[in-house]
């Protein structure tokens, strides 16, 4: 295999769910790969699959040292074709514990800014790029049972846009934008031991994740079931929607 002709991503949150499964499609198609997280045992793990063809740097996102190191990640990589950020929290938090809402938005709003951003930068020097984010339907509407999670997904729904029209303004169209809105998805983000109505197994997830990829979609909602209820719920009035207890 010749590997100076080979794509390269960086995962961020490839350490396990969405991020792992998807990681391990795209080095079964040839991808060159750097994997970034903050457990350093399970990306050892995930390095022996390929040793030759997997970096990987211990990454914690709410550090601000984090886009120093995955500046370096790039260059042990050699360069990168795609950004697929994966790092995320989510908690129900039906008393609104001031903990939970700031470790959230720590994570989902400062983190996801600092990488994408770092990312943005890369990409914009190099003249072309893909950027792909996992974000959430819950980004649609504000759900009372996870305020701060729900606003978070909205927030990069709409920073994603943001830096869509920003790449226009410098004249770099070579870069383009892909935003992953997953329903539920059976990882260890919802392994809480409550019901989740149409869960989804990762696999089948990453599968829908690097057709997006492949085709450059810009936005897509995985599955159907859920394009459906998204739909439903943007019809819905204010005030029929505050009233509605939606939790499971």
């Amino acid at each position: 295999m010749n590997l100076q002709n080979q794509k390269r991503a960086v995962i961020v949150g490839a350490t396990s769910g969405i991020g792992y499964e998807t990681a391990y499609l795209l080095l079964k198609e040839g991808w060159i790969l750097g994997i970034a997280g903050r457990r350093e045992g399970l990306l050892k793990a995930f390095q022996r699959k390929a040793p030759a063809r997997i970096y990987y740097r211990v990454i914690d996102i709410r550090k601000e040292n984090a886009p120093i190191e995955l500046e370096a990640l790039i260059t042990d990589l050699g360069g990168m074709d795609l950004y697929l950020h994966c790092s995320g929290i989510g908690h129900q938090n039906y008393n609104l514990d001031a903990d939970i809402e700031t470790d959230t938005v720590q994570t989902n709003v400062v983190g996801f800014t600092r990488m994408v951003d770092a990312a943005f930068r890369y990409f914009g020097n190099r003249g072309e790029g893909h950027i792909a984010v996992i974000s959430s339907i819950a980004g649609t509407k504000g759900l009372g049972i996870a305020p701060a999670y729900s606003a978070t997904k909205r927030y990069q729904n709409t920073y994603i846009d943001a830096l869509e029209q920003l790449a226009c303004m410098h004249g770099w169209t070579g870069i383009c934008f892909t935003d992953i809105r997953p329903g539920f998805v059976q990882t260890d983000l919802l392994n809480d031991g409550k019901h989740y109505p149409f869960l989804m197994r990762p696999g089948k997830v990453a599968r829908c994740i690097v057709r997006a990829i492949h085709s450059k979609q810009r936005m897509v909602v995985i599955d159907w079931r859920y394009r459906l209820l998204v739909g439903a719920w943007r019809l819905l009035p204010r005030w029929l929607w505050k009233r509605l207890p939606v939790k499971n």
